[in-house]
């Protein structure tokens, strides 16, 4: 008898909150991405040799104003599923996936028309930048499909909206990371 209580967990043992840790983990991720995108971004300033003429300034503008509404879109989906109105957040999340796809389509084009070299320092620099960039945001937009398809089946209400949260942080992460390459691509010499 003694030995079967003895096996048997304390009363008064703690639980794990599984949330927190989620968070802490996603913030340990981000610190990780945000030390390769200053990297990128530091190799920007390194190295010299842009006319901004290289560069659609158009096509840019055009894109980040993109990758910024896609935050307001994933911000209301998000909103949305917190309050169970699960529709909208599907809708939502929906929109913000085409946009995050016309982003990635929009770097596609950039690339096509880009007037310098693969070969050129800056070149290296603008094609690194916004291809590890681009994954990101195919990555997201990857995650936010699974996302989305779990939306419509009702799997997020107000008790159990993590998984929006955190592949909307992420979105966001994204977004912020383009914000600060932008000017430094397009609009500094």
């Amino acid at each position: 008898m003694a030995l079967a209580t003895a096996h048997q967990p304390a009363a008064h043992a703690p639980a794990h909150n599984h949330l927190a840790i989620n968070r802490a983990g996603l913030w340990l991720f981000f610190f990780s991405e945000t030390i390769l995108f200053g990297l990128l971004l530091s190799a920007r300033f390194y190295l010299e040799g842009i006319h901004r003429e290289e560069l659609d300034q158009l096509l840019g503008l055009g894109i980040t104003i993109v990758l910024l509404l896609s935050s307001v879109t994933a911000y209301t989906a998000e909103t949305a599923i917190e309050h169970d109105n699960k529709k909208v957040g599907s809708w939502y999340l929906f929109f913000t996936i085409v946009l995050g796809l016309l982003f990635a389509a929009g770097v596609g084009y950039e690339w096509s028309i880009a007037h310098f070299h693969r070969n050129e320092s800056f070149g290296s620099v603008f094609f690194t930048m916004t291809g590890i960039h681009a994954t990101h945001v195919v990555t997201g937009v990857f995650m936010l499909i699974l996302v989305w398809i779990q939306a419509l089946r009702g799997r997020y209400s107000s008790k159990n909206p993590w998984a929006v949260s955190a592949v909307v942080m992420y979105w966001h992460f994204v977004d912020v990371v383009w914000v600060f390459y932008y000017p430094a691509l397009y609009l500094t010499q």
